[in-house]
């Protein structure tokens, strides 16, 4: 969601270590704000990116939302599209007729501030594309990151009984140790 709404990768100037995958497990999630993105896409992103799993969007909502955005930014094209094509009483036709309401209006304006704001700024995002020698974003097993948790001292951590280690304890000592 994050490249979606600003062409860049996230957390492209951390080094990709187990201290990232400890400071994405205690919350740390990357940064967007307004204007870069519309406001209402952001707390999207926030929903989704919820460090409790029970907070955050079932597909159905997201989907629910997403096309509310889609319909409120491309109304008028999609209302002059279909209503063309439709036959008379459809309810597609009936439902597109029904006038626009101020929240479609607000994250019309929102995407459409966004936009020209990546549009005046587009050179700031070009030259701005510096990536963490240490940042890799290909699929990797967690096996070295796992590893460096159990170099430290393997009795300090939980071990549940099925050999898997406790991270919220490792998030709790690694805490401990960088504060």
């Amino acid at each position: 969601m994050y490249f979606v709404a600003t062409g860049k990768q996230p957390f492209a100037n951390s080094k990709h270590d187990h201290y990232l995958a400890l400071n994405i497990c205690k919350g740390g999630r990357p940064e967007l704000n307004e204007p870069e993105a519309p406001e209402c896409y952001i707390d999207l992103m926030k929903k989704c990116l919820d460090s409790n799993p029970d907070n955050r969007l079932k597909a159905a909502e997201i989907e629910e939302l997403l096309k509310l955005y889609y319909y409120s930014y491309k109304y008028d094209e999609v209302y002059d599209e279909f209503y063309k094509k439709s036959p008379a009483g459809s309810s597609f036709k009936i439902c597109m007729k029904i006038e626009k309401e101020q929240k479609y209006y607000e994250i019309e304006r929102q995407f459409k501030i966004s936009e020209e704001y990546r549009k005046v700024n587009q050179h700031l995002f070009i030259n701005n594309l510096t990536t963490h020698l240490q940042a890799i974003y290909t699929s990797r097993l967690l096996n070295p990151f796992v590893e460096e948790f159990l170099k430290d001292d393997i009795n300090k951590y939980k071990i549940t009984d099925d050999m898997s280690v406790d991270f919220c304890s490792l998030i709790e000592e690694s805490s401990d140790q960088n504060d």
